[in-house]
């Protein structure tokens, strides 16, 4: 898991990584950062406001901002974006009824003036879904090829069991040690 891309990653002073964790409700972004944090991942709940989860190794310290992806609470996303180095967006690769809607709250997302140039990794979640859309798909529904201001990655995941999770972390550690340079 998380652990394991932050002890391959070697600092000689403590670093802290701020990293936003967005999506539409139901998205999985709970059971991601759970995933993310080596935690039972049975029975979640949706997130009334946020979540964060700090790990800690080698030197690393990441803050994951998890917030709810309810409409009501979206339009507060934009108070916690400030000095955050990388944005995870979570789409639910299966509910094909709101690309359209989590399309447009990324692309107002990555307009955002805290968020001009920070990577972007979208987890399309969901992948052991029979009705879930591939990921390619997703990230030209999405217009990721446009985005010319920012490093990004589309990562098919699952949530659940973990397919895929590691390397979408694998990319965030790539950008954590691109960045050290």
């Amino acid at each position: 898991g998380l652990l394991s891309v932050i002890r391959r990653l070697r600092g000689s002073q403590e670093q802290e990584l701020r990293i936003v964790l967005l999506g539409l409700d139901n998205a999985g972004k709970t059971t991601l950062l759970k995933r993310l944090a080596s935690e039972e991942v049975s029975t979640i709940t949706p997130t009334q406001g946020f979540n964060i989860k700090s790990v800690q190794s080698h030197g690393f310290k990441l803050n994951v901002w998890d917030i709810g992806g309810q409409r009501s609470i979206r339009p507060y996303w934009r108070k916690y974006l400030g000095n955050t180095d990388l944005l995870i967006y979570v789409i639910d690769s299966a509910d094909q009824k709101r690309f359209e809607e989590t399309g447009q709250e990324l692309a107002e997302l990555t307009e955002e003036e805290s968020l001009l140039g920070v990577p972007l990794l979208v987890f399309a979640n969901k992948q052991d879904l029979v009705t879930a859309a591939p990921a390619a798909e997703i990230a030209e529904g999405l217009s990721l090829h446009t985005y010319r201001d920012r490093e990004w990655q589309i990562q098919p995941c699952s949530a659940l069991s973990g397919e895929g999770v590691q390397d979408g972390m694998n990319w965030i550690s790539s950008q954590i040690m691109n960045r050290k340079k």
